[in-house]
C-alpha cells in the first residue's frame, strides 16, 4: 500500500489540475519548515489517495480535494498576509480559490472546506473529507519532523522541486 507503485494512477487524478498556474503557484509558498505548500498538498492528495484507495472509498475525489485543500497562496507565516487567524480561516479562501479555477464536486468541497477539522466546528459530511482531514495532520506532522525529505516524498513521486 505504501510504496509508490501507484503513481501513475495517482497522477491521473490530478493530472489537469497540477498543470494549472494557480496550483503550481503554491510551490512559492512556505508551508511546513522546509516543504512548501505544493510538496504538502501533493503528500496529502497522495496519501489520501492511498487510503482511500485501500478501503474502497472515492480515491479520485479524495486526491484532488487533497491537492486542492491549501490553496491559500498566500503566506500564512507574515503577519498581515491575511485576514483572521489562519488556522479558521484558510479552507474557506482554499475553496473560493478552488472554484475559481476549476468545477468542484460536492465531495471536493467538503474535502477542502473541512480539511481543518476538529479545528473548525463543522463535521465532515464525506468519508473521504474526514480521511482528507487525517492525512494533513499525519503528512504535516511528517514534515515537521523532517520525515518527508527522508522518505524522498517529492522525488519518488517525481513531480515537484524539492526546494522552498
Amino acid at each position: 500500500m505504501w510504496s509508490f507503485d501507484n503513481r501513475q494512477e495517482f497522477l491521473a487524478c490530478i493530472a489537469d489540475l497540477i498543470v494549472l498556474p494557480e496550483v503550481q503557484s503554491m510551490a512559492q509558498v512556505h508551508q511546513h519548515v522546509d516543504v512548501n505548500c505544493l510538496e504538502h498538498c501533493i503528500f496529502v492528495s497522495y496519501v489520501s489517495f492511498l487510503f482511500c484507495r485501500r478501503f474502497g472509498l472515492n480515491f479520485t475525489e479524495a486526491a484532488r480535494g487533497g491537492l486542492l485543500h491549501d490553496l491559500f497562496l498566500y503566506d500564512w507565516h507574515k503577519k498581515g498576509s491575511h485576514e483572521g487567524l489562519h488556522g479558521f480561516t484558510h479552507p474557506k479562501t482554499a475553496l473560493k480559490n478552488a472554484s475559481d479555477i476549476c468545477n468542484l464536486t460536492d465531495r471536493e468541497k467538503d474535502i477542502i472546506v473541512k480539511h481543518m477539522w476538529p479545528l473548525t466546528p463543522e463535521l465532515p459530511k464525506y468519508k473521504e473529507s474526514l480521511v482528507v482531514s487525517c492525512a494533513d495532520k499525519i503528512c504535516a506532522l511528517a514534515e515537521m519532523l523532517h520525515m518527508y525529505h527522508l522518505m524522498k516524498v517529492a522525488s519518488r513521486l517525481d513531480i515537484v522541486p524539492v526546494t522552498v
